[in-house]
């Protein structure tokens, strides 16, 4: 199993920029998916984006166009950019992996808190 460690959280003011990074303990390259979710308080937990092995991103409507995630397997890691933040993207963002793209994340990270007020 993985370990993720998440960071980059904090506090912003609504339309600006956070970059959270997700590092992982072991070589990346063959994890399908790696994925971010968030959860906000009194809520359940939901899911972000995916950044799979190959091809395209995939992102929750709620965030499309405003978030992007990529990673780099040769670091071993993996960033979610936030931009136009609103104060209902506040919630703890968690880091996940997935063996296969039709799996639930087997690994989670610690979550970083995001806040988005003025």
């Amino acid at each position: 199993q993985v370990q993720l460690v998440e960071s980059g959280g904090g506090l912003v003011q609504p339309g600006g920029s956070l970059r959270l990074t997700c590092a992982a303990s072991v070589n990346i390259f063959s994890i399908e998916v790696m994925d971010w979710y968030r959860q906000a308080p009194g809520k359940q937990r939901e899911w972000v984006a995916a950044a799979p092995r190959y091809g395209s991103r995939y992102y929750a409507d709620s965030v499309k166009g405003r978030f992007t995630t990529s990673r780099d397997n040769a670091k071993n890691t993996v960033w979610l950019q936030m931009n136009s933040l609103k104060p209902e993207d506040t919630a703890v963002y968690y880091c996940a992996a997935r063996s296969s793209t039709s799996d639930a994340p087997n690994s989670w990270g610690q979550g970083t808190q995001v806040t988005v007020s003025s």
